[in-house]
């Protein structure tokens, strides 16, 4: 019987051995990897080419080539080599007029670019386009909102509400205090189509408006709990009715610090008579237009977006019963928000945006 020409025997050393077995183990390796790590271990057990290759499900053509590029070149033979792959169609000075264009220009017919348009003008395809966009971070159809502080403390007041969060004092409570005006009891003209397989939740495109509430909230940035009162309108008298109601549940052995803005409801006559006559608070004020600064308004972004947005409510009763209903839920699981950011990044950041906008102006 024809057998052809005898192979040259494969003889491992037990490094090379404990090499391939490892790759034969791992979970993370190419697949195609691994079995020509097993070819090489069979033929070094002496198996024959045609058995091993009912094993790996190869030809024997293909066990063939494996067990000669390890004879050559050893574990690194068994790794795929580099194909050249299709030529570029599109040139560096293509990639880079199309981002030029991005950057520096806006269409005649719009206000920005869009994929249709830009590979209109640049005479390249979509998915081209598509793709410098995303490898360069290109988004002209997304916008990002900004207002700089024109309070001239802005630094003393930055200094001073970031350092109440990075090192709270002792034997004190740090209570960020606004509220949510306007907050709007909406029901849908019919009723909801609830979600299903395939097909999402229905509403109504209109609604109808039974009122609005005011939402008071203080919130503590050691435990993330949140003190709330709905009330009818955001005079002076509500925001004083809401600081009573803060004092009455917050122990008397603690001084209070309140993180307020420059609304002018915060800074009424009779509520500054109040505070100077309760000597354990002490107001700071965020600067004006920094909101940010406030670390109620994430707590104000997560009801809306949780509990008010989406909500139907028949009622300003009802929508104030359902906000009540949330803060319970909201308080027994609640989280401190970790505030990171320093007085200098922020500052940092900030210089950065102006020089952005100084370098846009020339």
């Amino acid at each position: 019987m024809r057998t052809g020409r005898p192979k040259k025997p494969i003889i491992l050393s037990d490094q090379e051995h404990e090499q391939l077995t490892s790759i034969v183990r791992s979970r993370s390796l190419p697949h195609g990897l691994v079995t020509r790590a097993q070819i090489v271990l069979m033929a070094a057990e002496g198996v024959i080419s045609n058995e091993i290759a009912k094993k790996v499900g190869l030809s024997a053509q293909s066990v063939c080539k494996w067990r000669q590029r390890y004879l050559q070149q050893g574990i690194s033979g068994l790794h795929d080599e580099l194909r050249p792959g299709r030529p570029r169609s599109v040139s560096d000075e293509q990639v880079a007029t199309l981002v030029r264009k991005t950057l520096n220009t806006k269409p005649k017919k719009g206000t920005h670019w869009t994929i249709r348009s830009m590979a209109k003008e640049t005479e390249l395809s979509r998915p081209t386009v598509h793709r410098v966009w995303k490898a360069f971070g290109l988004q002209p159809h997304r916008q990002r909102h900004f207002k700089l502080s024109t309070d001239p403390f802005f630094v003393e007041k930055l200094r001073d509400i970031v350092g109440l969060y990075l090192n709270p004092p002792d034997k004190a409570m740090v209570l960020c205090v606004d509220e949510k005006s306007q907050v709007q009891a909406l029901d849908r003209t019919q009723p909801l189509l609830p979600m299903g397989l395939g097909y999402v939740e229905g509403v109504t495109h209109d609604y109808v408006r039974h009122g609005t509430t005011t939402l008071f909230a203080a919130l503590d940035i050691a435990t993330g709990k949140v003190l709330t009162r709905c009330k009818r309108r955001h005079r002076h008298q509500e925001y004083l009715q809401f600081l009573k109601y803060i004092d009455q549940n917050v122990p008397e052995h603690l001084d209070i610090h309140l993180v307020v803005d420059n609304y002018a409801t915060h800074k009424h006559d009779k509520v500054k008579r109040w505070l100077a006559a309760h000597p354990r608070y002490q107001v700071h004020y965020t600067p004006t237009y920094a909101s940010w600064l406030n670390q109620v308004e994430i707590w104000f972004n997560i009801i809306t977006q949780k509990a008010i947005r989406r909500g139907t409510f028949r009622s300003v009763k009802d929508l104030v019963s359902k906000i009540d209903q949330f803060v319970n839920h909201y308080n027994k699981e609640t989280q401190p928000f970790v505030w990171t950011a320093t007085a200098d990044s922020i500052l940092e950041k900030i210089k950065r945006l102006c020089q952005c906008i100084s370098e846009t102006q020339h």
